[in-house]
Parts: C-alpha cells; structure tokens; sequence
C-alpha cells in the first residue's frame, strides 16, 4: 500500500475543512453547504477520487455522529413534541417515499415500484448539520431546534427500514404489505430495546469509571458502535439503537459523569463531529462526476422527468405536509411554553415556523450512503432497475437541498425574523442559577447543623459570603432582565466590566507562570497543571456577556 499519496490526501481534506469553518465562520454560510462544492470542484480535476463506500459509511460514520446529535438532544423537550417529531420523522418519510415509488413506476421508463419506493426512502430523512448549524447561529427559537434535532435523530431509522423492504421487493422477494409493516414495527422496537438496553450498561459502568475521564471518554466513544452492531446483529434497527443510547445517556450524564469528565467527553465529541462531517460532505462533492458517467444508457427525456419528481416531491411536500398541521385541532399541537412554571400548552403552529421549517429539509449523507447500498444484481440475474439513474437522482436531491436551501436558510430566517427570546432565555438561567445558590446554603446550614463538631464555623461562613456575594449578582441580574422590555438581552456595564477584570487577571496570572517557565523556575509539568486551573477558570467566563 502506498501511504504517501493517502496520507497526503487526509491532510489536504483537513486542511480544506478548517479553512472552509473558517470562511464559514466570518461569512455566516454554513459548511455544510460549501463542502460540496469544492468536492464537486476537485473531482472533475485530474487525480484520484475517493469512493463512498456505503458499508463504511454506515457502520463507522453514521454511528458516531447520530450518537453525538443525541447527546446534544433533550430527550425532555423532544417527548414534549413527540406528536409533532413523529410526524416528521416517520409519517412524513413514509409518504415521501411512497408518492416518488408511485411517481417512478407511472412516468420513468425502466423503473419499477420497488425501485421509486428505495430512491423516495433514500432521499426522504432530512440531514439537519446544515439547518442546525445556521439555526443556531442566527438565534431560532429553541422548540424549532428541538423539532430539527428530533427529526434528524428519528428519521434515518425509519427510511433505512422502508429502503431494505423496498430493495427485497426489488430483487425477487416476495412483497406482502402486512409482512412488511410487521418488520418495520419489529425493526423499531427491537432498535428501541437494543439502545434501552446499551443505555443501561453505559450507565452501569459511568459510576466507577467517573474518576478516570479518559476511561470514561473510551467507553462513550465505542457506545455507538456497540448499540448499532448490536442491533444490526439481532436484525433490528442499528440506527434506531444508537439515538434511544444517545438520548437516554445524554439525559443521564449530569448525574453518572464527573464535572471533569464531562467537559473532556464533550471536546472529544466536538472533535469527532467537526472531522467526520468535514470528510463527509466532501465525499458527497465527490460522488457526482462518477455517477454522471453511468447515465449513458439513459436518454434525456427520462433523466429529466426522473429528477424532476424526485426534486419535486422532496421540496413540495414537506411545506404541504406543514401546512396540514395547521389544519389540525389545536388539541394535537403541543407546544412547549420554555418558561420556567409552564409545561406544554396548546397553540398552533404559525406560518413562520411552517415555512422555516419547510426550508430545514436539507438531505445529506445518510441518503447517498443508503442508495448506494442498492445491488448490482437481482436474485434472478438481472441488473437492479435503473440504478445508475436512481444515484443520479439522489444526488442532485442532495445537491440541490443541501446547496440551495443551505445557502438561503440563513437569510430567509433573518427576513422572516423568527428567533429566540433571548431576554426570556436569560432570565431562565438566572433564575436556575439563584435557586441553585440558594440550595447550596440550605445544604451548608445542614451540614453545620449535622458536622458542628468536625467542620468550623469560619470555613462554612466563608463558603456561605461567596455563595452570598454570587446570589446578589443574580438576583441584580434578575433584576435588570426582568423589567427588561425589548427580545435582546441588556447590556450591563458592571457586568461586561467585571468579566474584562477577571480576564485581565487571568491573561496576567498565565503570562506570570510562562516566565516561570522560561525561567527553569517552573517544569513543563508543573505548568500544565496550573494551565489547566486557569483554563478551566476562563471556561467559565461567557463567550458574549450579554446573553448570560
């Protein structure tokens, strides 16, 4: 094996993907959306391609990242709109699938009702890295991150499902509808069992292991491996196994993992995210002129109707399938309110988050990975029908959504104006924070009550004036957000001007221990140590003041 020329290859892809972060960061486009673009760019230039190997794929890449979408995911807020996220991830794919089998098999030629039914599962899931990413960056509000992170996590299980039954009735077996939908309930529930079941034991082993983070962080790294090996094995959804793993671990990690051990898990997964989303769409820029080569055998006409419906029912019925909830009794559209005494209420959905909704189908790897894996063959011989243009077709759905929409997202929230409360947000986590303080006093006069004797009082006095001084700050913040009118956080002075002081101590207080350092007064060990404390005091600080 020659390891120059690979070696160069995945440093050159590295490289690629920070500077297009980088670009993305100071142009507010999002990469996702950019990277397929230049693979596109770099595969029509002389050289070697890299293949998507759909197996790989599924196994080494989707696990991870759907795992890490999990953890990020509020498995509280996503069962608060499980009416709405079922909807979109199970019904809405269902259909889609459906109307572009039936579209397929009435107007290509060569293709049967299987072979729609596999291109329409493939391009059915939406990919949320492009919507969320831009979401999050222009502020939407939380429940539509909620709805996009759900959808995302439940729907790729459910159009993998849907692509195996579609690609046994392709291939000779013999289709039955009650068999089928009896295997996607068993697929289902056995993925929901198997990621029950790796939740549990993760969770058994996260106590003894919340001492050692680096232990800690294999056993998270290798959690969605095991859920979808797993799953795969027993024939039940992997995928499925892999985000009930991720949901209820994630749901119980501030309690099983330790405060050092959190922190390093999640720069960890950041890393993992970053890279594998990076190589992924470049991959997909790649794929194009390959699959271009393979429509020979089709004539014109037939490529572009094939195309056609595959674009136009991806685009027009997600907004169709919107709009009909709001036709819905108010009844079925649970709300979650975001406040702090509030639990679900019943509101319909407005046409604003209809329409940034609709424009949050982006499609992405999940749907070229799964087309991919149709087979050359049937049982009896013969080639698949119409393969080479069913890629085709998923890849200009990729493009398009993936591109187009990608690109405008971030501009139509902005004209639409739909993006969160900051001022109600903040108010939220102030007032978590000054009734956490407030517990944590009510837990030192107990235990000046119970340890009198083994515990002085100047200790617990001198914990309790910190505690003291830090509810004041919030309860002056409360204050200031509370009779705050406007969406925006206030800007507070005292507050930004404190932050720079503690700052300025802290550049201070590093700078002091570097010439330690250089000085031979201070080992490199000893320096990192005392980093470390600096570093983990700064991460403390807030990104953007206003929004604390």
């Amino acid at each position: 094996m020659d390891v120059e020329p690979a070696l160069i290859f995945v440093l050159a892809a590295v490289a690629v993907v920070v500077v297009v972060r980088w670009v993305a960061g100071r142009t507010g486009l999002p990469a996702a959306a950019l990277l397929p673009v230049i693979g596109i760019g770099y595969a029509v230039l002389p050289g070697p391609n890299i293949p998507l190997d759909p197996d790989l794929v599924l196994a080494f890449v989707l696990p991870p990242l759907l795992y890490s979408a999990a953890l990020d995911s509020s498995m509280i807020a996503i069962s608060r709109n499980l009416r709405t996220v079922v909807s979109l991830s199970v019904l809405l794919v269902l259909l889609t699938a459906l109307l572009i089998g039936l579209g397929f098999a009435w107007f290509v030629t060569g293709a049967t009702l299987a072979a729609g039914i596999a291109v329409g599962a493939a391009v059915a899931p939406p990919d949320p890295v492009a919507a969320l990413a831009v979401g999050r960056k222009v502020g939407l509000p939380p429940r539509i991150i909620t709805l996009i992170q759900g959808e995302g996590l439940l729907n790729d299980a459910t159009a993998l499902t849907i692509l195996s039954v579609a690609v046994a009735a392709a291939t000779g077996d013999r289709f039955s509808a009650p068999a089928a939908l009896g295997r996607f309930l068993l697929a289902a529930a056995g993925g929901v069992a198997v990621g029950a079941l790796t939740a549990f034991a993760v969770r058994l082993l996260s106590r003894p292991l919340s001492g050692d983070p680096i232990m800690a962080n294999a056993v998270s790294l290798a959690t969605p491996f095991c859920a979808y090996l797993l799953g795969e094995v027993i024939h039940v959804s992997g995928v499925l196994a892999v985000v009930v793993a991720g949901l209820i671990v994630g749901h119980h990690t501030p309690r099983s993992a330790s405060g050092a051990g959190r922190l390093q898990t999640n720069a960890v997964w950041r890393l993992v995210d970053f890279l594998l989303e990076g190589f992924v769409f470049l991959l997909i820029g790649q794929q194009l002129p390959a699959i271009i080569r393979g429509l020979a055998g089709y004539d014109t006409a037939t490529v572009v109707v094939a195309v056609s419906i595959a674009v136009g029912v991806t685009l027009l019925l997600r907004p169709l399938w919107l709009i009909l909830t709001l036709l819905v009794p108010a009844a079925l559209h649970t709300r979650w309110s975001g406040d702090s005494t509030a639990g679900t209420t019943s509101a319909r959905w407005t046409a604003r988050e209809v329409a940034v909704l609709s424009w949050a189908g982006t499609r992405g790897v999940i749907s070229l990975a799964a087309i991919f894996t149709l087979p050359l063959v049937t049982e009896a011989g013969a080639d698949f029908p119409a393969r080479d243009l069913l890629l085709f077709c998923t890849v200009v759905v990729v493009l398009v959504t993936l591109v187009g929409q990608g690109l405008t997202f971030a501009p139509m929230v902005r004209t639409l104006g739909l993006r969160a409360d900051d001022n109600d947000q903040a108010l939220l986590r102030n007032q978590a924070r000054a009734a956490s303080v407030e517990a944590a006093l009510t837990a030192l006069d107990e235990l000046q009550e119970q340890h009198h004797d083994d515990i002085g009082d100047e200790m617990i006095e001198t914990m309790r004036e910190q505690l003291r001084a830090r509810l004041s700050r919030y309860r002056d913040r409360l204050s200031l957000l509370r009779d705050n009118d406007s969406a925006d956080v206030p800007i507070s002075p005292q507050y930004e001007a404190a932050l720079h002081v503690r700052r300025v101590a802290i550049d201070a207080q590093r700078e002091e221990f570097l010439r330690w350092r250089d000085a031979g007064r201070l080992p490199d060990a000893g320096l990192r140590v005392l980093e470390r404390e600096l570093d983990l005091e700064e991460r403390l600080l807030p990104d953007r003041p206003a929004r604390r």
